[in-house]
């Protein structure tokens, strides 16, 4: 039996005009300027998924005590569609966002949305902006999947009803002038997630918990923070949104192993793929910052990136913490760093072979 849903079309009202959407998709930026519509779909316990529609993008009418608003039931996705080399226009292993997305939810106590109707969503709304997809090297169109509980409600339970929306905003390259390493600073005050915690589902209060750590960062002069375990703070986890890898002289490569409270990030799982393909030894378990400092220092260490949707793969250059600072290899990028970027990017793109079946087609 199939999960997919009727996705009613309200005509909008008034679509952004081609000379205007030309203008501020020429130089977007990253998460201010979005297209004309949204799908929606709502949950409710007594009708499950309904009234799906694809509508004008605009405000939500929300009660003060919807439930998100005091217990943060919310969830979200981050994903991209690419205009191909051949024109077509491409998703980079949706199912695998819809897929967590599920599991995300499961966590958050809110209902599952079946990958069918996510996917479905998905699509509707790509067809219906795809002229939002922006032209030029490194630009494209992100879509943020997300649900969020609107039942108006004080008691703390999760709550009777939802709403599923996805939304897009045109983005062009994540680095401007290319790729340069950034700098992160090791929080040794704040943690992102423990055992049992929420770490592992892509959920609002996660990122919001990440904040003060990242302030921090910027004030010490650094692009990211890059946050150790709960328990012990001794070992490196992730950044405050994005995983992290290491590369060693040896040729071997290590990444935190998901043991629940790390995202498992789809571009994670990608790079080490793709590494695997290429020849390369990739270790999923734990690393010491203590271990990263030395290894740093002895040259053992010649590589560090981190990797998510929105900048793919950017390379670590400098780190620093309230010990002092070291630097990885001269604080320039790495060729293991380069070619894993080069090659997942072209395969989102669909400028190299998807020997993995990663690249999904959008049928306009």
């Amino acid at each position: 039996m199939s999960a997919s849903i009727e996705i009613r079309s309200v005509p909008h009202p008034a679509p952004t005009p081609a000379d205007v959407r030309a203008k501020l998709i020429a130089d977007p930026g990253f998460g201010k300027i979005f297209s004309d519509h949204m799908v929606t779909v709502r949950w409710s316990s007594e009708k499950g998924w309904h009234d799906a529609q694809l509508r004008a993008r605009e405000a939500f009418t929300l009660d003060p005590a919807a439930a998100v608003l005091h217990y943060a039931q919310e969830i979200f996705e981050g994903m991209k569609a690419y205009r191909g080399a051949d024109g077509q226009v491409l998703l980079f292993r949706p199912l695998e966002n819809a897929r967590r997305f599920q599991r995300s939810a499961e966590r958050m106590a809110m209902p599952i949305l079946p990958e069918e109707i996510f996917l479905q969503a998905v699509e509707t709304l790509v067809r219906a902006d795809v002229d939002w997809i922006p032209g030029g090297d490194g630009a494209s169109l992100y879509l943020r999947p997300f649900m969020f509980a609107d039942e108006s409600f004080l008691g703390v339970k999760p709550a009777g009803s939802y709403i599923f929306c996805v939304i897009a905003c045109p983005v062009g390259a994540y680095f401007k002038g290319g790729a340069k390493p950034v700098s992160v600073w090791a929080s040794q005050d704040y943690t992102r997630a423990a055992a049992g915690g929420t770490g592992a589902a892509k959920c609002g209060g996660n990122y919001a918990a990440s904040l003060i750590a990242q302030a921090e960062a910027i004030r010490n002069g650094c692009d990211q923070v890059v946050f150790l375990d709960a328990a012990e703070k001794r070992w490196v986890e992730e950044l405050g949104g994005m995983n992290v890898f290491f590369v060693f002289e040896d040729g071997s490569v290590r990444t935190p192993g998901l043991t629940g409270t790390i995202l498992p990030g789809i571009t994670r799982d990608s790079i080490i793929t793709l590494a695997r393909s290429q020849g390369l030894n990739v270790v999923e378990g734990p690393y010491s910052f203590q271990q990263w400092q030395e290894d740093a220092a002895s040259g053992a260490l010649r590589e560090v990136f981190a990797c998510g949707t929105a900048a793919v793969v950017s390379a670590i250059g400098t780190v620093r913490h309230k010990g002092g600072e070291f630097t990885i290899s001269g604080a320039v990028e790495g060729p293991v760093t380069t070619k894993l970027r080069a090659g997942l990017t072209a395969i989102q793109r669909g400028q190299a072979d998807d020997a993995h079946g990663w690249r999904h087609v959008v049928a306009l």
